[in-house]
């Protein structure tokens, strides 16, 4: 019945965050309104702020493990989405305002009707900024001047201490595409990957008069997509390699041969060995298309996330709770994708489940994207989420569950990034 009652609500604050999409580290709009509806529900409420604009709060600090409840605050840039911010291009095509509506929903039922009380666990909610990896250019500056340590939300989170006392974590995320069920996901793993630049660096000449004495950077970038194209027929089906390369930065005039263009691209691969392959043949490829044209190239590689690996472990707790329900109509299982997602690195740290959810038209990042289900989004999949509580409610053994320290995380960062720079 509390989730008909605050239905109306609930959706008034998706539809608010989908109207002001925010890019990460600058979600500082959504973060008050989360803030602000915390607050008045739950007066007493204890609210830890981080990296910017991300919150944490907990219902309970008495018991011996904690699970955390995750959300994510930003949006993608998507300037041609009908929704889209005309100043900033951003979007929520992504479907995050979902996730904070929800957790909200989820947040609210607790508070009212104190079940939680009840657990064997303590809750924690985190809203987590900057989970899209793009607007890198505004990142780095923040990284120059020490205000994050990580492009990404979650990583960020973990270097500041937030998910030390954390034991597990659960995340929700649209599912792509148009369910004519209601439908939840499971064990859907994704890619990790990193990021590549190549500077192409040529040779300027007036490319009327003299275009003989020039070195075509431009070109080069072109041959460059070329040989990745055809390099895919040596890549492994079963290794879900995406590549998807773009100018991210030129200086070029009509009437001059250009001597410089950056070429950016991720990687994105399911398993961190075969990554390293992959970017061996990239660089490769990019070494002789500067070659074949007398160029030259250089290379710089940044991490992305590493590769998420669902807990099947957790997973059972939600599969058990959706064979009680008549309320969510399908389920879908063990469909990994090449998306990738920051929560790769958190469930280095500790077990990590996402739950998929359907209630969504048009292609995820897509101009089409829109919710087309608002009830089952904001008021029966919540309540199926209080559904997995109560399945994990003394039930857990926590002895099938890890932790490990940021200090362990930054081990295994440094050496994917030794072993992928200057190959």
């Amino acid at each position: 019945m509390i989730f008909e009652q605050q239905y109306e609500e609930i959706l008034a604050i998706a539809r608010d965050i989908f109207a002001h999409p925010e890019l990460g580290y600058k979600e500082t709009r959504t973060s008050e309104t989360v803030r602000t509806f915390i607050e008045q529900k739950n007066p007493s409420a204890l609210i830890e702020s981080f990296s910017t604009t991300g919150l944490k709060t907990q219902l309970t600090t008495d018991k011996h493990k904690t699970i955390a409840f995750i959300a994510e605050l930003d949006a993608v840039y998507a300037p041609s989405h009908h929704m889209a911010d005309k100043k900033t291009g951003a979007a929520h095509n992504c479907g995050h305002y979902t996730q904070v509506a929800i957790a909200l929903a989820l947040y609210n039922y607790f508070v009212q009707t104190g079940e939680h009380l009840q657990f064997d666990f303590n809750v924690a909610f985190v809203f987590v900024p900057a989970e899209e990896y793009l607007d890198l250019a505004y990142r780095e500056e923040l990284l120059n001047n020490g205000t994050i340590g990580h492009y990404g939300g979650k990583p960020e989170a973990m270097r500041l201490g937030v998910f030390d006392n954390i034991d597990a974590s659960i995340c929700i995320h649209a599912i792509g595409g148009t369910f004519e069920k209601r439908t939840v996901e499971i064990n859907c793993d994704l890619a990790g990957f990193l990021y590549k630049y190549y500077d192409f660096i040529g040779e300027a000449a007036h490319a009327g008069f003299d275009p003989f004495a020039a070195k075509n950077a431009y070109s080069m970038s072109t041959l460059f997509n070329v040989a990745l194209g055809l390099v895919r027929q040596q890549l492994k089906d079963s290794e879900n390699v995406r590549m998807n390369p773009i100018v991210s930065a030129s200086d070029m005039s009509t009437n001059v041969i250009p001597n410089a263009i950056r070429i950016g691209s991720d990687l994105r691969t399911k398993t961190l060995a075969y990554m390293g392959e992959v970017a061996k043949k990239m660089d490769a490829a990019a070494r002789g298309s500067a070659h074949a044209l007398q160029g030259d190239v250089a290379i710089h590689t940044q991490m992305g996330y590493l590769p998420f690996v669902q807990d099947r472990y957790l997973s059972t707790f939600v599969k058990q709770a959706f064979a009680k329900t008549e309320e969510v109509e399908e389920l879908l299982e063990n469909n990994a994708i090449s998306a990738a997602g920051d929560i790769g690195d958190l469930s280095y740290m500790m077990p990590c489940i996402q739950i998929g959810h359907s209630g969504f038209a048009g292609t995820i990042h897509g101009d089409d994207f829109v919710d087309v289900d608002p009830h089952f989004l904001f008021a029966v999949f919540p309540r199926f989420l209080t559904q997995v509580f109560a399945e994990l409610n003394g039930a857990i053994d926590w002895s099938r569950l890890y932790k490990r320290s940021y200090d362990d995380y930054l081990v295994v960062i440094e050496t994917v990034m030794t072993s992928n720079t200057n190959l």
